[in-house]
């Protein structure tokens, strides 16, 4: 890879990238002021939850040290995009997401299959109670719907975290900005548009971003293998037969902000998203002359897999809980 220039830095791309994303926000904001009191508002909220996820795809690659050559310059560059952009703790993120990326996957150690509004391993989902658990066993289904609330989960998550973190040493920066942003943006849009329609502007604009945020990362991992508490594996094999690539060329890549390359992001986490799609044809040979699983699959085939996998988990719920000791007494 590194013999190839696949590791080297492309930030041509993403100062276009960024430069494109403004301007987007750019024309967003000139038409919010230009519309006035119309309900066509909504659309603009629409585009900009995309523009937000957007934003929120190049603070990711930031994070992995994909856009800028040193460590600390590219933090720099994703805590200004994660907090002042997009509206989320960068440290928490990180934490998270760099856990996640130890062990894609693993009971006990991936925070993205710690049970939640959705259980991914079955042990999570027995034994809930009556109400949860009648949600549970149809999760599968309610996935894309909850997916819309997804926006205000990781909004809230992140300043949670800040909050009870208090060894955090960004802790207090983190929390101003986000309560000046959010300040800042509630106020300007209430301010311009009449009650109802403002808080229908940023109540489209989180679900839309919840939704596009869900629909993109879910993808990547849920329902692939899950590797169980006390299972040991190469690096190799931990990161490729727990991540799952989609197919679509350039246009996935565009869409999906070059998670549908998952498979070899998390092989070669700092690779700047250019060069995904060039690893791609490596990894596949390597894995070939390895017999090591590969997946990839179409976006839509994706979705199928993620809503099968949790309406199966969701069976669980409906089982209640057993005791070990008295099963094993049988």
């Amino acid at each position: 890879m590194r013999s190839l220039g696949l590791q080297e830095r492309t930030r041509w791309f993403y100062g276009l990238l960024f430069g494109g994303l403004v301007l987007a926000i750019g024309g967003t904001v000139t038409g919010f002021l230009l519309l006035e009191d119309s309900w066509l508002q909504l659309l603009l909220a629409g585009a900009m939850g995309v523009i937000l996820t957007q934003l929120a795809f190049l603070g990711h690659e930031a994070s992995h040290r994909q856009v800028m050559a040193s460590g600390p310059a590219n933090d720099r560059v994703g805590w200004v995009l994660a907090v002042v952009f997009v509206g989320i703790s960068y440290s928490w993120w990180m934490n998270k997401h760099t856990r996640h990326h130890g062990n894609p996957n693993k009971v006990g150690k991936d925070p993205d299959i710690v049970s939640d509004a959705f259980s991914f391993v079955e042990q999570d989902a027995v034994g809930r109670p009556r109400m949860p658990a009648w949600v549970t066993r149809r999760q599968g289904r309610f996935f894309f719907p909850l997916m819309l609330l997804e926006g205000l989960n990781l909004h809230v998550q992140s300043v949670r975290s800040l909050w009870v973190n208090r060894r955090n040493p960004g802790r207090s920066l983190e929390l101003a900005v986000l309560s000046i942003r959010f300040v800042a943006y509630v106020a300007a849009v209430l301010w311009l548009l009449p009650l109802g329609m403002g808080l229908a502007f940023i109540g489209v604009q989180l679900a839309v971003f919840g939704l596009y945020m869900g629909a993109s990362f879910a993808p990547n991992h849920i329902g692939m293998p899950i590797v169980e508490r006390d299972v040991k594996l190469d690096f190799f094999t931990k990161q490729v037969c727990t991540s799952r690539n989609v197919t679509g060329g350039w246009w996935a890549t565009v869409i999906m902000g070059g998670l549908n390359y998952q498979i070899e992001h998390h092989l070669f986490p700092s690779m700047p998203r250019p060069h995904l799609a060039a690893a791609r044809r490596l990894v596949r040979e390597h894995c070939r002359t390895l017999d090591v699983p590969y997946t990839e699959t179409n976006l839509i085939a994706a979705w199928e897999i993620v809503v099968r996998h949790l309406n199966r988990v969701g069976l669980a719920a409906g089982r209640g809980f057993q005791c070990p000791v008295a099963t094993g007494l049988r």
